[in-house]
């Protein structure tokens, strides 16, 4: 049964965050911003101004006291010892922005707007130094962990792609609507035609495994290695479109909510620690097996559906609502999942342990 934490917004919470000190923050619609203690008590709230829908919210990975959240085309920089006026606003994006995300070093943020602008500030002299680009919406950019200077972004375009600060071009691309086989694709044009619009990227610790949740209802992870990322696994995880994923912070366990009310954990150690072992070897091996129609410049793009790999969930929470956001934090010891919704209140479940 879940948990409710109520008392720190009134209307629907868009996203979460959480500290190294186990401090909570949320945003919400009309500019709401709340701190919760691990006992789900609000420890602070805030009216940020115009009343923007606050869209993100992250910490810095070096100083737990300093967040970052975005409201508008606008971010603010919080100190949370003091929630008040923001210490410190910038304005680098045009458009409303979807996500953001701060590199582990402490010196890059990078924020995904609606105009498919991707906008990397230096926070030392805080300029920005890059501006990377989606054909379409971007909603959802993300630093790599151990890789600083590394980041990976994916958009209502279909695109995924593999990012560098040294260049402004990406390294590298994948259109998710052609990592489809010929039956699928057959399939697709006999009826209603859903398509993989990519809505939500998590890196596991490791930083170089990644998923990918897409309206589709899929899951694709994807291993990048070098310049460019292989295109490893594929599942049908939700009945409708896949809001939110989210690799634990150990291992290759996944969680992943859906438009469909649910939140569901996979464990898909197996499937990825398969191609640790040998990636090389392994990549050759598939391409070798794969049919003509499946192969494009040289990769295969078509990697095994859930049909043959026999991946399933080891946890399913009916949640009931659409799913925001999703957030792992442990709580007294457990691990459990913090779910944003259309709702005012945050909701957490008990995970068990990997």
């Amino acid at each position: 049964m879940a948990v409710n934490w109520i008392g720190g917004h009134s209307s629907s919470i868009l996203c979460l965050t959480v500290n190294t000190e186990g401090l909570v923050a949320s945003g919400a619609e009309r500019g709401e911003l709340t701190l919760w203690d691990g006992g789900g008590t609000p420890a602070g709230q805030l009216q940020l101004p115009k009343a923007d829908d606050v869209t993100s919210v992250v910490f810095s990975p070096r100083h737990p006291t300093r967040l970052y959240a975005s409201h508008g085309e606008t971010i603010s920089l919080l100190d949370v010892r003091s929630l008040k006026e923001p210490v410190e606003r910038f304005h680098v994006n045009e458009e409303e922005i979807n996500c953001l995300s701060v590199n582990e070093t402490d010196e890059f943020l990078a924020a995904a707007d609606d105009s498919g602008a991707i906008k990397v500030m230096n926070l030392e002299n805080k300029k920005v130094s890059r501006s990377l680009r989606h054909t379409n919406i971007c909603s959802s950019v993300v630093f790599r962990p151990q890789r600083p200077q590394s980041l990976l972004s994916c958009g209502l375009d279909m695109q995924v792609m593999l990012w560098n600060l040294q260049k402004a071009r990406p390294l590298w691309t994948t259109n998710l609507q052609e990592c489809e086989t010929e039956e699928e694709s057959l399939q697709a044009a006999g009826q209603f035609f859903n398509p993989p619009l990519a809505h939500s990227l998590s890196v596991a610790s490791c930083g170089n495994i990644f998923g990918c949740g897409a309206q589709d209802g899929k899951v694709r992870i994807f291993r990048v290695t070098g310049v460019k990322f292989e295109h490893e696994l594929e599942f049908q995880a939700h009945s409708l479109g896949v809001s939110q994923v989210l690799f634990m912070p150990e291992g290759y366990w996944l969680l992943t909510g859906g438009n469909d009310g649910k939140v569901l954990l996979w464990d898909v150690t197996s499937e990825v620690g398969k191609q640790q072992k040998s990636p090389a070897k392994s990549l050759q091996k598939r391409k070798a097996q794969a049919p003509a129609s499946t192969r494009k410049n040289g990769k295969l793009n078509k990697a095994a559906s859930n049909e043959h790999t026999g991946v399933l969930p080891k946890l399913t929470i009916e949640h009931g609502e659409k799913v925001n956001w999703i957030l792992c934090t442990e709580i007294k010891g457990s691990k459990r999942v913090l779910v944003a919704d259309q709702s005012s209140s945050v909701s957490v479940y008990p995970l068990p342990d990997p």
